[in-house]
């Protein structure tokens, strides 16, 4: 079985034995009728947040949510849409990000540009213009672990003396643009109009928790990635036509670079890193030295270095304007230089020169998709 093989089937068992799914040692839901529970926690504004602060609103709803995962993401209006509609009704809605950072593991990004570290709630909720406070918990995890969220998105609803009244999913279809949440919804309503929550408790979908305790993935993952073959191939004129032309279904993300070229070898490990993330989704990295044939040696030698197990290639030609213009037309011939080609062989990006790595997670991630 090829090392790639090895290190997705390792990961697929782990996240099936612990990744998905809660554990029997996952903290309790909070149930329904218990009081909230005290907190005092950072937001992404700079503030410190505390249940005294919502003391004036008639109802406080509290989403357990997080950057990564692409059921959060898939709420993310839904949420902002609740914002909106029952502000002004005196209902206050945060969210809380209960997460260590340091367990999830880049091949668990496939689906977001941005992990679940502060800088990078931070950053999410820039792009995409949060209307509720955004609180972390993902370090000391006590304030989530009382209030026990099974998955991202779980939702929490408390009326106005702060007794849970209603927990669960905030609707029945994670597809954005199907639902509204509806469960939510009605609880709210319920509750606003002063009578008993009709369906107090729902299941909830989505993933995991990553409390950090289950950071056994993200720190072992590095040690299987080192483990896999790194290649470097030679590629003649019909090969990079065809690489150009991308007859396959995944968006190819191609990185001309050379060992001599220092901004090149400076940002191969980003490269790297997003080949981590996405190589199991419909996305490939595939890298083209345009070093001489003769010293493909040294080339595979720093590929080996990085740990560059995608798919590399070396131009089989002294010819480097014939590689400039197989390559793209518009290419003015120095190095780096990146495109971005989807299925089909349209160019989605061309870059000469080092790129924006963040700018380029997006463009990726946009192309195939932030939910299932």
């Amino acid at each position: 079985m090829p090392a790639i093989q090895k290190s997705l089937l390792i990961f697929l068992l782990l996240t099936i034995a612990g990744g998905c799914f809660a554990k029997a040692d996952d903290p309790v839901t909070l149930p329904i009728g218990s009081k909230a529970i005290a907190f005092s926690l950072p937001g992404i504004d700079g503030k410190t947040y505390t249940l005294k602060s919502f003391a004036t609103s008639k109802i406080l709803v509290i989403v357990f949510t997080c950057n990564h995962c692409p059921t959060a993401q898939a709420y993310e209006d839904r949420v902002k849409a609740l914002v909106t509609d029952y502000k002004k009704k005196g209902v206050a809605i945060i969210a809380i990000n209960p997460n260590y950072p340091d367990a999830v593991a880049l091949d668990e990004l496939g689906y977001s540009d941005m992990g679940d570290s502060f800088a990078e709630m931070k950053q999410r909720a820039k792009d995409k213009a949060y209307n509720f406070p955004y609180l972390f918990d993902g370090v000391t995890e006590t304030v989530s672990r009382q209030y026990g969220p099974m998955a991202t998105p779980h939702i929490f609803i408390f009326d106005q003396q702060r007794i849970l009244q209603y927990t669960g999913r905030l609707d029945a279809s994670e597809k954005p643009g199907t639902a509204n949440a509806e469960d939510a919804r009605r609880a709210l309503d319920e509750l606003l109009s002063g009578k008993p929550v009709s369906v107090a408790k729902t299941k909830t979908f989505g993933c995991s928790v990553k409390w950090k305790e289950k950071s056994d993935w993200a720190k072992k993952a590095p040690l299987v990635w080192a483990k896999e073959e790194v290649k470097l191939d030679l590629i003649e004129e019909e090969g990079l036509k065809d690489l150009i032309k991308n007859n396959s279904d995944k968006v190819r993300l191609i990185n001309v670079w050379a060992t001599w070229c220092g901004p090149c070898v400076n940002e191969l490990p980003d490269f790297i890193t997003m080949n981590r993330m996405y190589r199991n989704r419909e996305f490939e990295l595939i890298t083209i030295s345009a070093d001489l044939p003769e010293r493909k040696a040294k080339g595979l030698s720093l590929l080996k270095k990085m740990q560059a197990s995608n798919t590399n290639y070396l131009f089989n030609s002294t010819d480097k304007y014939k590689l400039i213009e197989l390559i793209d037309a518009k290419w003015q011939g120095a190095l780096p230089y990146t495109l971005l080609v989807a299925p089909g062989g349209k160019i989605l990006y061309r870059k000469q020169g080092a790129i924006n790595v963040a700018e380029m997670k997006k463009r990726i991630v946009t192309q195939i998709g932030r939910y299932y």
